[in-house]
């Protein structure tokens, strides 16, 4: 499975659902929705600023994650955006590997 850092914002109706339903309503929900495309959802913390939530995902397809975004997206209660996250081992053998590019100009 890899890991997704899901962002969230909600609208002034999806606050209001918030507000009504409290934070673990929330939570449960995510939780199913994850479930739902044969994910586990590993954290999420409500914060305040830039970003109303963040969570982390643990999914097992990249199209479980567009599924995810595109469901949470069409809602209309809240905007998101996913971003996948890359072990400290992925990353090692990621710099491993040799591309050639040409930069422009040269």
């Amino acid at each position: 499975m890899n890991k997704y850092l899901v962002k969230l914002n909600y609208t002034g109706e999806g606050i209001k659902g918030v507000i009504a339903e409290g934070g673990s309503s929330r939570k449960a929900a995510a939780e199913a929705l994850v479930k739902s495309v044969g994910g586990t959802l590993e954290s999420v913390y409500f914060a305040f600023g830039e970003t109303d939530v963040y969570a982390i995902a643990d999914l097992p397809s990249q199209n479980a994650a567009i599924a995810v975004s595109g469901t949470l997206n069409a809602s209309g209660r809240v905007t998101c955006s996913v971003t996948p996250l890359i072990t400290v081992e992925e990353m090692d053998e990621a710099v491993k590997l040799s591309p050639v590019y040409r930069a422009p100009g040269q």
